[in-house]
């Protein structure tokens, strides 16, 4: 059974919608508050499984859903595969909040297609600007994550992409640089002198010639080609 359709799928259509997939109902509770409690974003439903999250993904085509791990009835990463996987959820981008930074957990998040990994400890100040940045397209990462992206990638040969960063103009490398670093569009906008729409224009011409899904791919290319290295 779904836990909780909040309201028409197209209500309050100029906020961003979120999904909220958690097994314990008290934490799917507050994160909803948290969420319904901010001007720009709305809470359009709580699952409580797997199962339930690829439903109510299917029903409110939310923007972002923030997926926990650890479910009944197909956990979050099998959820998040599966939603990744079907073109009319393509408008969907997953960010999985998670108690434990296991590698398993992280690795096999990213692979299911999703933008981000956070964990549970995380300010709500926090979670509220991670919503807004993965709705905008960008991937966030807790730090204690990035570093173990770090440590598992920069080992291995370049596999993400199969072309080189040689298929970059210069500037195009400096955005790659700077995403991997961790920068916004805003910030590296600013640290360029350039609009955000370029950076934009910028960031999606680095995903088509690098064939990377999304801006978590492309911090992953940056490391394996050697362009920012571990702290």
């Amino acid at each position: 059974m779904i836990a909780n359709h909040l309201g028409p799928a197209r209500a309050e259509s100029s906020a961003i919608r979120v999904l909220i997939a958690d097994d314990q109902p008290l934490l799917r509770h507050s994160l909803a508050l948290l969420v319904r409690g901010a001007t720009d974003l709305t809470a359009v439903g709580e699952a409580g499984s797997g199962s339930e999250a690829i439903a109510l993904a299917r029903s409110t085509l939310p923007d972002v859903i923030l997926m926990d791990i650890r479910m009944p009835d197909g956990d979050g990463i099998e959820a998040t595969a599966a939603i990744a996987s079907e073109p009319a959820l393509a408008c969907c981008r997953v960010l999985v909040l998670s108690m434990f930074e296991l590698d398993e957990y992280v690795y096999g998040a990213l692979h299911a297609g999703a933008s981000g990994f956070l964990l549970k400890d995380t300010r709500p100040e926090q979670l509220l600007d991670a919503i807004r940045r993965t709705h905008a397209g960008e991937s966030i990462f807790a730090p204690a994550i990035l570093t173990r992206l770090v440590e598992h990638y920069v080992v291995r040969p370049a596999t993400t992409s199969p072309h080189g960063i040689d298929v970059l103009t210069s500037r195009e490398t400096e955005v790659l640089t700077l995403v991997a670093r961790g920068l916004s569009n805003d910030e590296i906008a600013a640290a360029l002198t350039i609009s955000v729409k370029t950076v934009k224009t910028h960031i999606g011409n680095v995903l088509a010639k690098l064939q990377a899904r999304d801006r978590a791919q492309l911090v992953i290319a940056a490391y394996e080609q050697g362009l920012v290295s571990p702290a």
